[in-house]
This record gives C-alpha cells, structure tokens and sequence, in this order.
C-alpha cells in the first residue's frame, strides 16, 4: 500500500524546554490527523537541557527532524528559518515550545489551506496565551489533565481567552474583514504555504529578543499579496511559565522602532504606538480609519495652503510638511515632504528638489529642532481627532516654528 505523503510540516523553535516540549510532542503524536500525513521539526536554539535526546525518544512516534544551532542568545527567527528550510511539505505550521496543541490541530490548518488558494496564512487561536500578564492556567494543571479537559474546564474563563479574542470576535473571527490581520499573525500558533513564506523571504534574522519577527514576516507577506484566514478549530494551549513581562515589553518597544526604520509606513507608525500601550485593537482601528480618509482625502488640493504658508518665508529656511499632497509652491525652498499616500508623495518629490517619507508624522527619522517650520496641512484633518495631538508633539520636537494645524482640525482636537 502506498504511503501517505505529507502536506504539512510543523516548526517548533525550542531552548531549554525540554519539559514543555515533551508535552507538545506527545500531544503531536496523538493528533487525529496520523502521523504519516505530517512532519515535525525541531529547531534548537542552543539548548543544554538533554533536548536532542527528548526529541530522538520520539522517532519511532513521529516523523522528526532535528535541527541545532549554536547559543549565541535570542535567535528565534533563525531557528525558525532553519527549521523551515529542513521541511518538506507545502505548508508550514509554526507553534512554539511553550504550546500544546489540540488533537484536531494540524488537520484544521490542513483543512483551512484546503479551500484557499496557495498563498495563505492561518492564525491560529491560543488558549491561555496572556502575553502582557501573569500565568492564566495553574502551574500543575497541564501536567495532570490533557488539552481536551483543560479546554473542557476553563473554556468560558476570561483569562483563559486568547489575548487577541476580543479583536477577533469583532469581525466575526473573519479576517477578509480586517484592514490589517498581519498584526495578529503570531509565531506561537500560525501557518503558511511554503511559497508565500520564501516569497517574503522568510523571518528577519536580524531580531535578536523577543517580540515582532512574526509582525514583521506577517507585514511583508500581507504586502507580497498573501491572504489571511482566522481558524478556532486549529487551537493550542499556551503552558504556564513565568515571563520577563518588563524586560518582554522593553524589547517589544526596541523591535517595533526597527520594524518602522526598516518599513516606513503610516500604519507602522500605528503600530509602534500598538506595541507601547498594548492595545491590539489600535491598529485594527487605525488602518480602518487611514484607509477611508485616504480615499476621501485623495482630490483634497492643499498647494494654496502651502502658498500662503510660504508668504514671507526665509529664502534660507529649512521646512517639513505634514501632508503635502502632490505639489509643492517654487516659492519654497527644499522641503522634507511627508504624506500618507504615496502615489501623491512620489508625484511631489518627482523633481528631486524634496526629500519624502511616506509618514504620518507621528514618527520621523529627523533630529529634534532640525527644521525652521513644519507646516501641517488639512490633509491630516480627517486625522486629527485621533492622532492630532502626537502630530503636533512630533512637529514640535522636530521643529522650531510649527505652522497649522487647520482651524477646523484644531477645533475638533479642543
């Protein structure tokens, strides 16, 4: 009889874990989907915890590989790479050691890839994942009681919730509904098609602590045309461990300015935002509300703002404009444009006369008192009631003298 040939490769990045892993193993090897129809691999990130020998106790269970690099600290996104690389199968499920997932787990991501087309990903649901607060599960509960009767007990707790699941259950658990479901496309319990994965050119080994290289891959592949699909069947539950929740938070702060430095981009300047607070729905609202005062905003003509502006200006004046629009007076000089549409931002830095940042405003890469003027235009004033007074705040770190905003945006903000 002919065997059944894989179609997903499950990827655990893994150090020191080696407890943790084991009931995620086993948990693997009882999955309702056999063993024949998926791989495991293991991707260890330099532990000395008897890891290899756990996973070579499973061989004859599971379809293991085993991958080992080097501790040279926090290399998460490598090892997740290089585990990737190993895989075979189309789709890629990334779950980390720290999770157990359920018996129906790699079948439901099998079976969520099945009725799309290649170039998708899947976030999973997480049980108990509580990133920013304290354990959600007692410590010996998981040890004691498998996934089914852990999920059977505290399914209706609050804390027991993936930390997501209020922004999920606005739209219905439907991310076709979501203006940016990259945000939410997380390493502990995800999937996508090995194409859409290598096409974005996987994770971003430069993220070397914890938090982001999942937004980061998420952000690239959403952009490259990848779809996003949200799947309850295909669950996990997150293990009780201690975190460094200030230390995680600083370093979540640190990633997110090297995702805005390496993406500049009006929703990552949300995001960075996002990541502080945290508030999960914050991007989720703030792409909603960019994208329909994008369009709206998109025959407003502010060049007679920008005349009057420039109306005794210093020929020798240094000056930045908050929503530029597609044109920019002679009368002024070299100008630092930002705007949030960049079709218009390219049409007004076309010439080479302008620097431009495709930018709110809410974060710029200029230095603190660079500029004589910043100009802020009403093309921001759909913007105002939300973002108006870290627009301000940013134009009066950057600059001397701030111009604007309009009266009608001012207003809305008093």
């Amino acid at each position: 009889m002919k065997s059944q040939q894989p179609q997903v490769s499950v990827i655990i990045p893994t150090y020191n874990r080696r407890e943790m892993l084991r009931q995620m193993l086993e948990s693997l090897a009882r999955q309702t989907l056999q063993p024949g129809g998926f791989e495991v691999i293991v991707a260890d990130d330099g532990s000395s915890d008897g890891t290899e020998d756990l996973v070579d106790s499973f061989s004859a269970t599971l379809p293991l590989r085993y991958h080992f690099q080097e501790d040279r600290g926090f290399r998460v996104a490598a090892a997740r790479n290089a585990g990737a690389r190993l895989a075979t199968c189309p789709i890629l499920v990334f779950l980390d050691a720290g999770t157990v997932p359920g018996p129906d787990f790699v079948r439901s991501h099998l079976k969520t890839h099945s009725a799309v087309p290649r170039h998708h990903a899947v976030i999973g649901y997480c049980f108990g994942y509580q990133p920013y607060s304290g354990l959600a599960l007692p410590a010996g509960e998981m040890t004691s009681l498998g996934p089914v009767e852990i999920l059977r007990r505290h399914a209706g707790d609050r804390p027991f919730s993936d930390v997501r699941h209020t922004v999920f259950a606005a739209v219905d658990f439907d991310a076709g509904r979501m203006a940016a479901p990259w945000f939410l496309f997380w390493g502990m319990n995800c999937s996508v098609s090995a194409d859409a994965f290598w096409e974005a050119g996987g994770f971003d080994e430069a993220y070397r602590s914890w938090g982001g290289e999942d937004t980061e891959l998420a952000y690239r592949m959403f952009r490259h045309g990848t779809g996003f699909l949200i799947s309850r069947e295909a669950w996990a539950i997150e293990l009780p461990h201690e975190r460094r929740l200030l230390g995680n938070r600083q370093s979540l702060m640190r990633n997110a300015r090297y995702l805005l430095k390496r993406h500049p981009d009006p929703i990552l300047e949300i995001t960075r935002d996002a990541f502080n607070y945290p508030d999960l729905g914050l991007v989720e609202s703030g792409a909603a509300a960019l994208a329909a005062w994008m369009a709206e905003a998109a025959p407003l003509d502010v060049l007679p703002e920008l005349e009057k502006a420039a109306q005794g200006m210093p020929p020798d004046a240094t000056v930045a404009i908050f929503g530029c629009g597609r044109a920019v007076p002679a009368a002024l000089p070299s100008c630092v444009l930002f705007d949030f549409d960049p079709d218009l931002l390219a049409e007004a830095t076309a010439a080479g006369r302008h620097a431009g940042y495709h930018a709110l405003g809410l974060r710029t890469p200029l230095p603190t008192q660079s500029v004589d003027v910043v100009i802020i235009t009403s093309r921001l004033e759909g913007l105002w009631s939300r973002w108006g007074d870290l627009i301000v705040a940013e134009a009066e770190r950057i600059g001397k003298r701030v111009c604007g905003p309009p009266q009608s945006a001012q207003a809305a903000r008093e």
